[in-house]
């Protein structure tokens, strides 16, 4: 009999991009050769991504460039969400106003919609999302319409996003300024809340997916609220400190390196005698109010079972970071 890999279980890939398979311009080492070993064998790839700047089309000719296997018919983005909830509350060509790039604006006529730049065009809707060039002058646009009483919708509530030269302020860092100035808080299209991965499962038709992300409080936490498998792989935002910490809802199925690891055994995390954890070379316990980890072989192994001890441990709760970065420091690198 096969030895079952991580991957076997599952019929689609909702993948991430920021920090899962590519960073900026350059793709994340490994990660287009699992991904075209993945589809070789028939597992569906979708890339969700709270990203709105970019239409699909631009985004799959990036990921092709990258050797990574995509369509536009691939890429699933928070604009497309975004537009799909507009559309479902107002007539087919109502005007909106786009704070931010083409890829809201594609999305936004893809569903009848009609996109403006301006409050003076009484839209009935605001949809902002990220885009480079964003200004001053669009902001306050948006400041405008919302005002007059136009829905406020949200891309994303990323605070920052990763690139090749560090993170970024996201999409959640600029929404701040048209709901400080209104008073109005948007409505969230994309990841964690529902409407990107309702999104993801109408254009994939998946019935066992996997999440695969680089953040916690987006991917991994999105994954839960849909009650569905999560994986998250440390090539972007998340560090071990951030998951050995993590809250019930960032918990993620299982964690990798990066993508490679979709086609290996996951390794077992098994408990043991007198309060320790195995999961390899690696033993873990919790003794009081701190975590002790002891092993050698492949750091991955231990934070694994690190992470299966303390979140049986505080529960409900989030682990004290004290309580376990004496056991992080002594085993690994903070990022591993």
């Amino acid at each position: 009999m096969d030895i079952q890999t991580l991957i076997d279980p599952y019929d689609t890939l909702l993948l991430d991009l920021d920090g899962v398979v590519y960073l900026g311009r350059n793709a994340v080492p490994k990660a287009p050769e699992a991904l075209r070993r993945a589809a070789e064998r028939g597992v569906r790839l979708a890339y969700v991504t709270n990203n709105a700047s970019r239409t699909p089309g631009a985004i799959a000719q990036h990921l092709s460039a990258l050797g990574a296997p995509a369509t536009p018919d691939d890429v699933v983005t928070s604009a497309q969400a975004a537009a799909r909830l507009v559309a479902e509350r107002v007539g087919p060509g109502a005007r909106v106003l786009v704070v931010g790039g083409m890829g809201v604006r594609t999305a936004l006529r893809a569903h009848g919609l009609r996109p403006v730049s301006t409050a003076l065009d009484a839209p009935v809707a605001v949809v902002q999302g990220i885009a480079p060039d964003l200004s001053y002058a669009l902001l306050s646009e948006g400041v405008l319409a919302v005002r007059q009483g136009a829905l406020f919708v949200a891309a994303n509530a990323d605070a920052t996003m990763p690139t090749g030269r560090g993170e970024l302020p996201g999409n959640g860092a600029m929404i701040r300024v048209i709901a400080t100035a209104t008073g109005v808080e948007p409505i969230v299209a994309g990841k964690p809340e529902p409407p990107l991965h309702r999104e993801s499962m109408l254009r994939t038709g998946s019935r066992r997916p996997l999440v695969v992300g680089d953040r916690l409080d987006t991917d991994i936490e999105g994954a839960a609220n849909a009650g569905v498998d999560s994986l998250l792989v440390l090539t972007g935002v998340a560090t071990p400190l951030d998951l050995l910490t993590a809250a019930p809802r960032h918990r993620p199925t299982y964690i990798a390196g990066d993508l490679s690891a979709l086609h290996f055994p996951y390794p077992e995390v098994r408990r043991g005698e007198g309060g320790w954890w195995t999961c390899e070379g690696w033993n873990a316990r919790w003794d009081g109010d701190h975590l002790v980890l002891d092993g050698r072989g492949e750091p991955l192994d231990g934070l694994r079972v690190a992470c299966a001890v303390t979140w049986e441990a505080v529960g409900e709760g989030c682990a004290d970071e004290d309580a376990v970065k004496a056991a992080l420091g002594s085993s690994f690198s903070p990022r591993t």
